[in-house]
């Protein structure tokens, strides 16, 4: 990591100023596996602390977050838990496509980022930035950054002064291949100015 430190804080001096207001961030992870996806379906497009009050209801409920225990619940049951009709949805697909063998997750960790998203985004709900996080978090992927993530644009709006996400994109090839550093970094930078601090476990 260290390594990934100094390439970063050479190449941008954004990050040598990250860490030095704040220091180094906690690297999360989270297990890989069908409940990741669920909990990142849900996170979607609401606040982290939201999906996972929704996820531990829907556990409490069915007891093990597995295809065969959700692809039978009805829509009014997922509404109980705070799932919306849309994202129950998107959980039955997945729990469908690995039912039918359409999908092998404990396959993806010997894939290429590429592979993994090409299987993924074949699922109906799970894009770019579903499948960004799960490649960060779960498969330790060191090359990825989520364009489609509010707080790592904002971030760049901010420090960099460039508002154009195809100017972003391509200003962010400079920290390849530890794009997944440099995400978490500003990341950290976004949460710590704000006072904020997010627990990713479950």
């Amino acid at each position: 990591m260290q390594s990934a430190i100094d390439f970063l804080s050479q190449k941008d001096k954004i990050f040598k100023d990250i860490i030095d207001m704040y220091g180094l961030p906690v690297i999360p992870s989270r297990p890989q596996g069908f409940e990741t996806l669920v909990l990142l379906i849900l996170e979607q497009q609401v606040s982290i602390d939201s999906a996972k009050a929704t996820f531990l209801r829907m556990r409490t409920s069915v007891s093990v977050i597995e295809p065969s225990a959700l692809i039978h619940l009805t829509e009014e049951e997922f509404r109980v838990f705070g799932v919306s009709r849309q994202k129950a949805k998107y959980i039955k697909c997945l729990s469908e496509a690995i039912l039918e063998k359409q999908l092998d997750l404990a396959s993806l960790v010997a894939k290429s980022s590429q592979q993994v998203r090409e299987e993924l985004i074949k699922i109906k709900g799970i894009g770019n930035w579903t499948i960004d996080v799960y490649l960060m978090f779960s498969l330790q992927s060191p090359d990825v950054i989520p364009f489609g993530d509010v707080a790592i644009v904002n971030t760049i709006k901010e420090l960099l002064e460039i508002h154009d996400k195809q100017e972003m994109e391509v200003y962010a090839q400079n920290w390849a291949p530890h794009r997944t550093l440099a995400s978490f970094l500003l990341w950290h930078y976004y949460l710590k100015k704000r006072g904020r601090k997010i627990t990713y476990q479950y």
